[in-house]
């Protein structure tokens, strides 16, 4: 079955294939892509040329509107479908391409969309044609989103710092592509392939995203290994909370372990509210000590699931290994009482999607 080709179009005039069917192909070359397609129907060098198909997929991404012409041939007719995919603010993202005989099936297409990642506000933008990858829990949709959150849906996965290097230090040119397994309370288990681009002009400071969802019934088992149930297990009984702390900007990137249970870190509309808004300056002054690989202790006050603060100690020990970013591993200590609100609490976040997820993760906590 002749597959379709998926052209990524996150960066102003660019355009890379990120896959062919469910092969990754980790940008290359557009036009390249597109002289082997015609290569293996070559009754189309009569009609079609390279450019011919390059500058529909333009026309595509300019409009945002579906394509479907009928070429005729001397073998007969053929068909060329241009499909975009959509982000978050209608922008596209990248346009799925099939061409082949007009008798010939085409393969369903499978779900996709765009993100935005947003540097000034640290979330991720999607939208909710997102609710349709596997992977996703429908009702738990919210339109931002953090980075701690996406990275606590996915496993199997070890390149959070080349992510993060991206998203927080945005280069137009740099760029990546990956594969990730990812779960949700009850939702069927999703294999996504990642593929963004950093940008840094008038219309985003971040990066743009394309997700396309490639999960298939013969996906491998992604059963945890021994070393890692066990460093879980003992993490949990040691009452010990690891994260991946941004100083520059004082947010919680990604838990090392389980989250520490008394932190509201999800569903926030501003991320850096996990910390009190007069701690977050001592946690951005720390950056330069822990530069030079000395540790640092320091309390704050962390956001709980009641509207107030918590009293935490974070014991700071720089990343081991490369990172362009100020990437610290905090660990994270209840040391006090919670502090009473000062103020009548309104909402800081998706309060009605979070008491869903917190009841779904209680749901499915096994019985001990």
């Amino acid at each position: 079955m002749i597959p379709w080709v998926t052209v990524e179009t996150l960066a102003p005039e660019v355009m890379s294939v990120a896959s062919v069917g469910d092969v990754s192909r980790n940008f290359t070359s557009c036009d390249r892509v597109v002289q082997r397609l015609l290569a293996k129907t070559r009754v189309l060098y009569d009609t079609l040329t390279t450019r011919d198909i390059t500058g529909m997929i333009r026309l595509v991404h300019l409009r945002g509107e579906d394509m479907d012409l009928t070429i005729p041939t001397g073998a007969g007719p053929h068909k060329l479908v241009l499909r975009p995919v959509l982000g978050p603010v209608g922008d596209v993202h990248a346009v799925r391409v099939w061409l082949g005989p007009v008798a010939a099936p085409i393969p369903p297409l499978r779900p996709a969309v765009g993100l935005i990642w947003e540097l000034d506000t640290q979330l991720i933008h999607q939208p909710a044609g997102i609710r349709r990858l596997c992977g996703v829990e429908a009702e738990e949709y919210v339109p931002r989103r953090s980075i701690a959150e996406l990275f606590h849906r996915i496993s199997k996965f070890d390149r959070h710092v080349e992510v993060l290097d991206l998203l927080y230090g945005p280069v137009p040119g740099q760029k990546l592509q990956f594969d990730v397994i990812a779960t949700s309370g009850s939702a069927r288990r999703g294999h996504w392939r990642i593929t963004m681009r950093a940008r840094d002009d008038e219309r985003t400071r971040g990066a743009w995203w394309l997700i396309e969802d490639v999960t298939s019934d013969t996906m491998p088992s992604m059963a945890p290994t021994l070393d890692h149930i066990g460093l879980r297990e003992a993490h949990r009984r040691a009452g010990t909370h690891l994260a991946i702390v941004q100083l520059e900007h004082a947010t919680i990137s990604h838990w090392l372990t389980e989250p520490a249970p008394w932190v509201r870190w999800d569903y926030l509309f501003r991320p850096v509210d996990v910390f009190h808004p007069g701690d977050r300056a001592r946690l951005v002054d720390l950056g330069g000590r822990l530069a030079s690989g000395d540790a640092a202790e320091v309390n704050v006050r962390t956001l709980n699931y009641g509207g107030g603060y918590t009293p935490t100690s974070l014991l700071l020990y720089p990343y081991p290994g490369y990172s362009v970013r100020q990437l610290t591993i905090a660990q994270l200590v209840h040391v006090g009482d919670d502090l009473p609100i000062a103020q009548p609490s309104k909402p800081i976040g998706y309060d009605e999607q979070l008491r869903r997820c917190r009841s779904n993760r209680m749901e499915h906590i096994p019985a001990r």
